[in-house]
């Protein structure tokens, strides 16, 4: 099944866990539960005192818990799975913004106002800290590879993919100053790695899935096409289940999450049946 989790406020993150489907909206200060199979929405998650402004989402299966970042609150709020009977949090410095949980099953989050990224346990001890370097102005998402290696999302006065060594030293990059062409981006947010290796990005402000390879040398789109003319609107963040094969799209301006199944390679052109 291929399709779209209906419409709403500005989609601010979106992960998965078994078939349960959680994304958080701006200005909703909850976090929506839905069904993973019908796409129907099931309950709502209170996480008390969580601001009005999220912009990461992330599920641990190994500890059963669901991560969200406050930016309001410079906070990250910690949810039991999968009765939500224990919430916790713990106070970050700065705007945390992305967020995703490494091999380890430790917690990685970018602090966007401090250029950092911060690894935590599951309890939110604090493990290291990677200071990013100046020219990463805006840090949004982050994800580590099995290798240990790095890829950072920025905006700035640049707009590119960063890859980084374990200490967070610069590889290599991909991007530069913003711009339309496939060779440049506009506002590049969430972030995925497919089972080949391939890199794919949420080039919001270009509404366009961009798939970089692993030398960050070249880009492609990845088409999508929408039966009924629709058209994506500002792809925010990205979700990539490998289990299920299975991509989510959150939109910011469209306010849907977009489904696309069978999805082992992002090489490819797929194609939506919205229900």
């Amino acid at each position: 099944m291929t399709g779209v989790i209906c419409r709403g406020n500005r989609v601010g993150g979106v992960t998965s866990l078994g078939n349960n489907v959680f994304v958080v909206r701006y200005n909703c200060q909850q976090v929506e539960v839905y069904d993973a199979t019908t796409f129907a929405l099931r309950r709502h998650l209170t996480v008390p005192e969580l601001g009005s402004q999220c912009y990461g989402l992330a599920v641990c299966s190994h500890n059963r818990c669901l991560y969200v970042s406050d930016w309001d609150k410079s906070s990250i709020h910690r949810v039991k799975l999968p009765d939500n009977n224990a919430v916790t949090k713990w106070s970050v410095s700065g705007q945390p913004a992305g967020l995703t949980v490494n091999d380890a099953q430790n917690l990685l989050v970018v602090i966007q106002a401090e250029r950092q990224l911060k690894e935590f346990t599951t309890l939110g001890r604090l493990l290291r800290t990677i200071q990013l370097q100046p020219d990463i102005g805006c840090p949004r998402q982050v994800i580590q590879l099995a290798t240990g290696q790095l890829v950072v999302s920025h905006t700035g006065s640049l707009h590119r993919v960063c890859l980084l060594d374990a200490q967070g030293a610069l590889v290599r990059s991909y991007g530069g100053r913003k711009g339309s062409h496939i060779s440049k981006m506009r506002r590049p947010r969430g972030l995925a790695v497919d089972i080949y290796g391939n890199l794919l990005v949420a080039d919001q402000d270009n509404n366009r899935l961009s798939v970089i390879g692993y030398s960050l040398t070249s880009a492609d789109e990845m088409f999508v096409s929408f039966h009924g003319g629709l058209k994506m609107k500002g792809p925010i963040c990205l979700w990539y289940d490998k289990s299920r094969g299975r991509l989510y799209v959150g939109e910011w301006k469209g306010g849907r999450v977009i489904v696309i199944d069978g999805l082992k390679n992002f090489n490819a052109t797929h194609t939506i049946r919205p229900g």
